[in-house]
């Protein structure tokens, strides 16, 4: 931090690196107070840049320097310029050596990147620029280098050591200490980088690839949290077969490890062969993690495994290219948890949270492209954008040149890159030269900002039997203010005739119908599709499957709505005609809210859920999202000025009118799916996730009727529940209930209960946090005091003040401000030690426009405290500053 102006740094100026790192030695010295760390870099000037020998500039942040050597002679403070940012030697041959001996502090870095303590253990967070806080390196994706290391620690207090690649060597040391050398074969850049040193207790297992090699595989955690890893071990094995059998990729080291962190900035990091994960993302055991948990571990280390390949054998030019190593593997992750679970519910999930968090991060301040020109702090750019909405960009390639297209193109940019740091361009181009077609216009997807707009209109010809749709793109203006030109949109589409069933899809022109499902691609502003051959007015069924990041108009009714519901083929459509229905009703509840009227709520959403509850063909799962209202959230993202208060009370309404109209059909779902939970023992497959998420939606619906009997049914689900998931579920549906006396005590039995287990504590403080209900800033400043939360723990912060800001929409935009002034505070206090984190609680800040001109001042207000405050960091300036311009 200082008192400086961060600078902005572009894309377009990207130059290559001057001098290349063909060698990596490192030795760690690691004591209680302090870290020696001893680096040998192999380096050589990088003929890509010409002749001459320019200064070595090597990037250091809040190093001790002890020695520096350039090949055989130490230098003395003279011979070598050093600043807080760098360390700056004049190379006297094409190839040299550069040895250097830094101090750093691990115990007291609570930033949580470099080298770092956690629960007493050493680790590392290096990307995306973490490594220069280690020692002076090129700390850059496309300076690529091959790694050994040596780890040197107090063998009572650390008897693991680990670090990248395979263990060559081990041994004993002076004083009680031990020593242990890894070898990375594979060249990687430094953000890549992990070490770990701890007191840890290891699951083992091991998995035979395709070719036949024996792969070690290692879950390390802490001695009280061993019996929680089989369910990511499992998901480990399934990882790596699902990618040689769907891409073709092997593992290629001799063991893959696993070590699960309680402080982590983030969910985890696919360092290369020793993976280091935020501890909620890696333990899960049904008495202590939900199904959405063991759900979230299962993806998650999916998506680091795979980087194995979509990251790390081929890696990132530079940070603007983030996207092609996350977009890639998200994309990859989708599509492992669709195989392992229900595929529709799946892309219902990844929908809904597109449209409610990335569509509003497209439409804030903070708005860029999937791949941005520039950026202050890269930290920042680690956003739905570069992740979700990269992954859809992966996706809308796939439709395009089809699955079996795809995987040649997969298989043409591994082989083609792997051991090289590329760019976005290079990965579309070996889809380009895959399957011989011109993605030009398509790469708009990563250089202009914003969520497109597709309106669409239709005109039925019936004596020409003939049916035109009509599309118009647009894209809003965005805070780079790039021209928007047309993008590339692959819209999945089908007709519906009177009976609910597919017409075959002829274009004027073509010789032959091609299926009742067809994709075609909008190029141009507007653009115009006949079909032909079609007997009678149909009803279409547009972007099925969410074909493209788009928002989609289309002028449907309420009862062609419900008619989608009941017959469209595509079960994505099917919940979105729903969504859609529902958003009209409440839409219409809002307006009565604002105008003072009584509210009256379409009787046609509750016959359409009354026919969804009555549909045992369902897959209960989809029942289950077909019954959960668009959040207040989204209902949000959509308005062009949010109002929180009727928002909250139209939904809250119609929550309670469901309730009330469906309950006898939810209290028998309920009942039904109970007793078969009472009678099956826990398991983390989709099925019994699908009947649970049943079970427990309708149990929210029902408390809402206050009926006696409801009640006695939370409390014993809430007592006897073998699982998280239903006794989770229990407590939240009481916490947000005017039961005081129960929800009192079920509070305290649960915290005692689990008091020694901080990953379930944080989610009795979300729960908490979460609650609609009157006084929660007030509850949520109680519960800052409470033993088991520490602001220095990126955990608890999400799941309290996460939850709060973020979720409990009513009681964060209380109209007096207060709950801007608590985020800001928090803001000012968490720059101090943790920027990263302090900046990804400022979102909810930063969307100030989208409110009534009252909350706008409010919001602004604390927006400018925060920059007023004193020194900040480059995380929050950055967020703060484009906010207010």
């Amino acid at each position: 931090m200082g008192t400086a102006q961060p600078q902005m740094i572009y894309l377009k100026d990207y130059q290559a690196p001057e001098y290349l790192i063909d060698e990596t030695h490192l030795t760690f010295e690691l004591f209680e107070d302090h870290s020696l760390v001893h680096a040998q870099l192999v380096m050589r000037r990088n003929p890509a840049r010409g002749a001459g020998l320019p200064p070595l500039v090597l990037d250091g942040q809040q190093l001790e320097l002890l020695s520096v050597s350039l090949g055989d002679r130490e230098l003395s403070a003279a011979d070598y310029q050093l600043d807080d940012s760098h360390l700056t030697l004049q190379p006297t041959a094409q190839s040299f050596t550069v040895d250097t001996s830094v101090r750093i502090h691990p115990e007291s870095n609570t930033a949580l990147e470099g080298l770092y303590k956690s629960s007493g253990m050493f680790c590392t967070q290096c990307e995306a620029e973490g490594f220069r806080k280690i020692t002076y390196y090129l700390d850059r994706p496309d300076v690529m280098s091959k790694f050994t290391t040596t780890v040197v620690a107090e063998q009572h207090r650390y008897p693991v050591l680990l670090s990248n690649g395979n263990p060559i060597a081990s041994g004993p040391g002076e004083d009680g200490r031990h020593w242990a050398t890894w070898e990375d074969p594979f060249m990687k850049p430094a953000y890549l980088f992990a070490l770990v040193a701890g007191d840890l207790w290891c699951v083992e297992d091991s998995f035979t690839t395709m070719n036949q090699r024996d792969v070690a595989l290692r879950i390390y955690v802490e001695p009280e949290n061993i019996d929680k890893c089989q369910h990511a071990m499992n998901s480990l094995k399934k990882s790596m077969r699902w990618d040689e059998e769907t891409y073709g990729r092997e593992y290629d080291l001799d063991i893959f490890m696993i070590v699960a962190v309680n402080d982590f900035n983030m969910g985890a990091m696919e360092n290369k062969g020793l993976n280091i994960f935020n501890s909620s993302a890696v333990l899960a055991r049904a008495e202590t993690a939900t199904d959405a948990a063991h759900q979230r571990v299962e993806a998650i280390v999916a998506h680091e495994y795979f980087h194995n390949w979509s990251g790390n054998r081929v890696t990132c030019r530079d940070w603007f290219q983030l996207s092609l190593k996350e977009g890639f593997t998200v994309f990859r992750d989708a599509g492992f948890s669709s195989d392992m679970n229900s595929a529709t519910v799946k892309r219902i999930q990844d929908v809904a949270y597109l449209r409610t968090h990335q569509f509003a991060e497209d439409a804030g301040p903070m708005a860029h492209a999937v791949r941005p020109e520039s950026f202050i702090e890269i930290s920042n750019f680690y956003t739905l954008t570069v992740y979700e909405k990269g992954s859809e960009v992966v996706g809308m390639i796939r439709t395009l040149v089809g699955a079996e297209g795809f995987r040649k193109g997969s298989d043409l940019y591994f082989e083609r890159h792997d051991g090289q740091a590329v760019t976005c361009d290079d990965f579309v181009k070996a889809m380009e030269d895959a399957n011989g077609v011109d993605l030009t216009q398509f790469k708009r997807w990563y250089s202009q900002a914003g969520t497109p707009r597709l309106a669409v209109s239709e005109a039925y010809d019936a004596a020409a039997k003939t049916y035109s749709l009509t599309f118009r793109q647009s894209c809003p203006d965005t805070p780079d203010k790039v021209e928007k030109r047309p993008f590339v949109i692959p819209v999945e589409l089908g007709l519906l005739d009177s009976q609910g069933q597919g017409i075959a899809l002829r274009l004027s022109g073509e010789s032959a119908a091609q299926g009742t499902s067809r994709v075609i691609s909008v190029t141009e502003a507007e653009q115009t599709f006949t079909f032909v051959d079609i007997a009678e007015q149909p009803l279409p069924s547009l972007l099925r499957g969410f074909s493209a990041p788009v928002k989609l108009s289309f002028p449907y009714n309420r009862d062609q709505l419900m008619f989608l519901m009941q017959h469209d083929s595509d079960g994505f459509n099917r919940w979105e005609a729903g969504q859609q229905l529902s958003v009209q009703v409440l839409q219409e509840l809002i307006g009565q809210y604002q105008k003072g009227e009584a509210l009256v709520m379409d009787a046609r959403l509750v016959t359409a859920l009354r026919s969804v509850l009555a549909d045992d063909s369902l897959d209960q799962a989809m029942v289950a999202e077909m019954l959960s209202l668009p959040g207040e959230a989204y209902l949000t993202e959509i308005s062009e000025v949010a109002d929180v208060d009727a928002i909250h009370g139209a939904r809250e309404f119609a929550r309670r009118q469901l309730a009330e109209q469906l309950f006898e059909p939810l209290w028998a779902r309920y009942q039904a799916n109970r007793e078969v939970s009472k009678v099956t023992a826990y398991v983390a497959e989709s099925e019994h996730f699908a009947r649970r998420a049943l079970q427990n939606i309708a149990l929210s619906y029902l408390m809402l009727s206050e009926q006696p009997a409801v009640l006695a049914a939370t409390i014993e689900q809430f007592d006897s529940a073998d699982n998280m998931t239903e006794r989770l579920t229990a407590l939240a549906v009481l916490v947000n209930s005017p039961f005081e006396a129960e929800k009192a005590q079920a509070l305290a039995v649960f915290a005692e209960n689990f008091k020694d287990n901080a990953l379930v504590m944080d989610q009795w403080f979300s729960v908490q946090a979460g609650s609609g209900l009157p006084g929660a800033l007030e509850r949520v400043k109680a519960l800052m005091q409470h033993p088991a939360f520490n602001l220095k723990n990126p955990n608890k912060v999400r799941a309290l003040i996460g939850a709060f800001a973020g979720q409990n929409l009513i009681n964060f935009h209380a109209a007096d401000g207060s709950g801007y002034r608590f985020l800001a505070d928090l803001v000012i206090q968490l720059n101090a030690f943790n920027p990263q984190i302090a900046s990804r609680q400022l979102a909810p800040l930063t969307r100030w426009r989208k409110y009534d001109s009252a909350r706008q001042a409010l919001m602004k207000g604390e927006l400018e405290r925060i920059r007023a405050s004193g020194e900040l960091s480059s995380d929050v300036y950055e967020v703060v500053s484009k906010s207010l311009a």
